[in-house]
């Protein structure tokens, strides 16, 4: 059934099906609503938190994968060379409560750290490296794991980018989505489009697949579009960034790795539950693999039934899926890590809209920016 409503949704969206036109009048309400809310916040009349310290805010306008997570690995590992401590907060989707208690919207308080097994969604929980992707979400996981700087999980935004700030010692907070969160203000928007995709229909929910109207963009700080094999050219007004595959690691021991195309001439499942699951297919095909693509919703819970299911021979699925299999895995089981690479002019423009962030942040909250 979810699979049928996604298929319906990608049609609607993206490949002008008919339902889309009945569906506008949904569409025009939910995008009025976008506007005035934003309009709320921006008059004051809705409560907005600063933190001690710059906010950035990596998001999209469209539902679905756009590239953000490898954009906001590249961005924590160039804030950590400049000599930065960054932090990064999410809300954890697809976590699972483990304790009946509830934590409640903070308005903007520091509630305690927490990093015990038991935790609700609400609370600030700090993921370590080897956490549970069923209890922190798939991408925190992912992102501990690769970042190398503290990332923090909870369904306050507010309140997780203070724990950063107070308990973690950073001197920056990255939100990974989260550009629609205006109760947590933030000194610098990143926009993330897909090159492939772009905006779809460019209709909002649920006529098309936008959050916001595409005129939200003009308020963005920077504009980066993800580029993929056959995209040529980018928005006007955005920058550009790829996405380059490295070698595939074994889910069983992530020291053994193969080149892409040492799958050539075999078949090949190929796993993906993102955001857009056919971009990784593409990718696999642009390799010159013979695969059998298996699309998952995005933050898929795995169980051992599904990887049973899969066919005998190699299996390649995308990093955020192995945090979920690993536990189930076998040897014939690989993943593919991807690093963001933004074009110079991108980093060119960041260090300038560093610059004003930070003095932002003094301005808003009277506190140095290190």
């Amino acid at each position: 059934m979810k699979q049928s409503l996604r298929t319906l949704s990608e049609q609607v969206w993206y490949q002008g099906h008919w339902l889309g036109h009945w569906l506008a009048p949904l569409g025009w309400l939910y995008c009025g609503i976008a506007r005035l809310r934003r309009w709320l916040y921006q008059r004051g009349w809705l409560a907005s938190y600063a933190t001690s310290v710059p906010v950035i805010v990596v998001g999209n306008l469209s539902v679905g994968g756009t590239g953000k997570t490898p954009l906001v690995l590249w961005l924590a590992g160039y804030l950590a060379a400049r000599g930065d401590r960054p932090g990064i907060a999410l809300r954890g989707y697809g976590r699972r409560a483990f304790d009946a208690a509830a934590g409640g919207d903070t308005g903007g308080a520091k509630p305690a750290i927490r990093k015990a097994s038991k935790l609700t969604p609400e609370q600030p929980s700090l993921v370590p490296m080897d956490g549970d992707a069923s209890q922190f979400g798939d991408e925190p996981v992912l992102l501990a794991q690769r970042s190398g700087c503290p990332v923090m999980v909870g369904r306050d935004r507010v309140a997780v980018a203070h724990e950063l700030a107070a308990h973690a010692g950073c001197n920056l907070v990255i939100t990974d989505d989260g550009l629609q969160h205006y109760r947590l203000q933030r000194q610098l928007e990143i926009l993330v489009i897909d090159g492939e995709r772009g905006f779809g229909n460019r209709r909002c929910l649920p006529a098309g697949p936008l959050r916001e109207p595409v005129e939200r963009r003009r308020w963005a700080d920077l504009v980066i579009e993800n580029v993929g094999i056959e995209d040529q050219t980018a928005t006007p007004d955005a920058y550009r960034m790829r996405l380059e595959p490295a070698n595939a690691l074994s889910l069983v021991d992530p020291s053994l790795q193969r080149p892409l195309t040492d799958f050539t001439g075999q078949p090949v499942t190929a796993v993906a539950g993102i955001g857009n699951p056919q971009r990784f297919f593409a990718m696999l095909r642009g390799f010159g693999l013979l695969i059998e693509p298996r699309p998952y919703p995005d933050h898929h819970h795995y169980r051992a039934s599904d990887l049973r299911s899969w066919p005998a021979g190699p299996v390649l699925m995308t990093e955020k899926d192995a945090v979920k299999c690993r536990a189930f895995a076998a040897s014939a089981h690989w993943y593919i890590p991807v690093t963001a690479v933004p074009e110079p002019r991108f980093i060119s423009a960041l260090d300038a809209a560093l610059d004003r962030a930070c003095q932002l942040s003094r301005t808003n909250v009277d506190k140095e920016c290190s």
